[in-house]
């Protein structure tokens, strides 16, 4: 059987602190820990949504963290420079790795698809816009299941949607808890490690394959 890849977007492909750049115009040289506290907060609420079934879309987790954020830091943004952060979601950048990772994946002809927390109006957008949309297949998002990663009907999910069995699916990921949940279910799961400064969770569930990059994913990525 064909390997079916499913590739994690915010945070695996795509640069969430990518906002920074935003950031540093509204409130200087505290861009980068706001942008830390931003992203955390972010998977927090999505954590937590899915833990207490009190579903909200990636979208409503992101704004309240954002508010959650601006809040901490005693940083009084306007309604405008808000919806200007939240549309900067739409247009991050890709890791430096990226494009010529999924070309490189591309010619071992593998099925390759969009896995994530995002709804499918905005990673359809993102992806267009970053240039990548076309290396996928199709778009599989949580929100068509109202729940959020790690939940394990959420990676049942995108075995049923792309028609993949599990031994024959990895997750494609640099988010730990994210691999660790699809390996949990019986998908095969490489942690993309871009720094030697992230930690793994020690929680005694590892990666199939851990790599620095997607060109080195497509150097070491098993045929079967």
């Amino acid at each position: 059987m064909t390997v079916t890849l499913g590739f994690d977007i915010y945070g695996t492909l795509i640069d969430t602190h990518g906002v920074i750049v935003q950031l540093e115009k509204l409130i200087g040289d505290k861009a980068t820990a706001f942008s830390n506290t931003w992203r955390d907060k972010q998977l927090e609420y999505t954590f937590r949504r899915g833990l207490m079934r009190n579903y909200e879309n990636f979208p409503v987790c992101t704004r309240d963290a954002l508010n959650y954020t601006c809040a901490f830091y005693n940083v009084d943004l306007n309604s405008e420079h808000k919806q200007h952060l939240l549309e900067g979601y739409l247009s991050l950048p890709t890791f430096a790795d990226v494009e010529q990772g999924l070309l490189d994946l591309q010619t071992l002809g593998v099925r390759m698809y969009a896995f994530s927390n995002g709804i499918p109006d905005a990673l359809e957008t993102l992806l267009s816009n970053a240039g990548i949309r076309d290396y996928f297949l199709g778009i599989v998002s949580v929100d068509d299941i109202q729940s959020f990663k790690p939940n394990p009907d959420v990676y049942q999910h995108f075995l049923t949607t792309s028609g993949a069995e599990a031994n024959h699916a990895w997750l494609i990921s640099s988010n730990g808890f994210d691999v660790i949940g699809a390996v949990s279910v019986g998908m095969k799961a490489a942690w993309i490690q871009r720094s030697d400064k992230v930690v793994f969770d020690p929680w005694g569930v590892e990666p199939t394959i851990t790599v620095s990059s997607l060109i080195d994913l497509a150097r070491q990525l098993p045929d079967n």
